[in-house]
């Protein structure tokens, strides 16, 4: 995402009120960055204050109180301070020379150390909760930031895009009449890669129905472009008036298979897959895999697919979106859970692919008499707050596959061998199908290693063409 220029002036007040949103969202994020900040160790007063919990309870009726706590208050405070020390550096397990020094200095020194160690162990967990809120903190604040430039940065590309055009919109107005449809409004919109979409308020005349592929059809006709019905538009326009999206058509089209088997033979697999069309003529295909196996890895991956298909067709950029994903699975757990991440979104205008990977495995690209591929050293997500992910873009030919699989996949065959091996698989195989191929190709791993799968193991094969 390029970088929203701060001080420039906007005519459109949609923008203006947009920047102020995204403003006060960068405000809130630079608040919760200055607040309260990560604590390594005790302050001074919360030692004292841990010193004074535990005299209050040991040495309220013990006859050297005045002693200890008057002119002798330095040895004493001192001699919690080596405990606290010793306890931190070994644990409750204290060594027996610092044991015996506490036992000549105080009458009570089995309970003193009792307490000692309760209070120590309450306080160092505050303080890990503590450090938690403020790693919860700085990740809420690193996502209203990254959602701020998002609104900043969305709102000045569709604010450039609109544009009027007063002819072509009285020849569709006319032309559209003619074939029994009544247009209130157009809006005109130009994206970064120069295709066309037209947004139009149409209604169908008294007793006609108007498919939407006719209608798309017809608009093209009159701008000069092969346009299509939006995804997921109305199949039909009816005698209400209705919004309806007119996108430019794409060059390429994609095809794509699926092959998988459970751990041990097992029904259910920890793997999880998308595809989906996603805005701006794109193709998504995301491939996750949960930590362990079965059941409850399959609830995990199944999640981080579910949060990434929403974020992906609502208009996230896939960084932004893994980000955001990151975030919500390392805040508020107190465990470790993981998944890794493989991203493939096919641009069916120019024919290309962005490969996107969060701790997830070798990616190929079966070209004609190739296979190419691309690695990942990166973590899971789940891991970390701040998160490294490899992002790599293509560019694809008409019949090139593209083939995604799970770590059950590589780790079945032997290490070292395990690139060589699939692209041989891969290289081999004259299928057309993706569908085919996938099944194929896991055929090949499992006759290689002879034995019932020792992990899940998903693999995904998407075939581009041109149209």
């Amino acid at each position: 995402m390029a970088e929203v220029k701060e001080k420039e002036t906007f005519v459109n007040p949609y923008v203006i009120q947009m920047d102020k949103f995204a403003d006060s969202l960068m405000h809130l994020s630079k608040t919760f960055l200055t607040l309260e900040d990560y604590k390594g160790t005790f302050t001074k007063d919360e030692i004292e204050e841990m010193f004074l919990k535990i005299t209050d309870k040991v040495c309220e009726n013990c006859e050297k109180k005045e002693w200890c706590l008057g002119e002798n208050r330095v040895h004493t405070y001192q001699m919690l301070y080596e405990i606290l020390c010793a306890v931190e550096e070994y644990g409750a397990e204290l060594n027996i020379e610092l044991k015996r020094k506490l036992q000549k200095k105080c009458i009570m020194a089995p309970r003193f150390l009792r307490e000692t160690l309760e209070v120590f162990e309450n306080a160092k967990q505050i303080l890990m909760w503590n450090n938690k809120i403020v790693q919860n903190r700085e990740g809420y604040a690193v996502q209203l930031n990254s959602f701020a430039k998002m609104i900043q940065y969305t709102t000045r590309e569709l604010d450039a895009g609109i544009f009027e055009d007063e002819h072509l919109e009285k020849r569709l107005k006319n032309q559209l009449k003619k074939c029994g449809v009544r247009m209130l409004s157009a809006v005109f919109y130009m994206t970064p890669q120069g295709k066309y979409e037209i947004h139009l308020t149409v209604k169908a005349m008294k007793g006609q129905l108007i498919a939407t592929k006719e209608f798309a059809a017809l608009v093209g006709n009159c701008v000069g472009r092969v346009m299509m019905p939006e995804q997921g538009e109305r199949p039909i326009i009816g005698e209400e008036y209705c919004t309806v999206a007119c996108v430019e058509g794409a060059r390429y089209h994609t095809l794509q298979g699926v092959a998988k088997i459970g751990k041990g033979c097992e029904k259910i697999s920890g793997d999880t897959f998308l595809m989906t069309d996603l805005p701006g003529g794109k193709k998504g295909i995301a491939l996750s895999d949960g930590m362990g196996s079965g059941e409850e890895a399959f609830r995990e991956s199944t999640m981080v697919v579910e949060m990434l298909e929403e974020l992906l067709e609502a208009g996230f950029p896939v960084k932004t979106a893994v980000q955001m994903m990151n975030t919500a699975l390392v805040i508020g757990r107190e465990e470790v859970r993981f998944s890794t991440i493989d991203v493939s979104l096919f641009d069916l205008y120019s024919g290309t692919c962005e490969f996107v990977k969060a701790g997830a495995s070798t990616t190929f690209i079966k070209r004609k008499d190739a296979v190419e591929k691309i690695c990942s050293t990166t973590l899971p997500i789940g891991v970390l707050q701040d998160i490294e992910i490899d992002i790599v873009t293509k560019s694809l030919a008409s019949g090139d596959y593209v083939i995604m699989v799970t770590d059950g996949i590589m780790d079945a065959l032997p290490v070292g061998e395990q690139d060589a091996l699939m692209s041989t698989f891969i290289l081999d195989s004259n299928i057309v199908n993706p569908k085919e191929m996938a099944h194929h190709i896991l055929g090949q791993v499992l006759e290689w290693t002879g034995e019932v799968p020792l992990d899940d193991m998903t693999i995904l094969v998407v075939g581009m063409w041109k149209l």
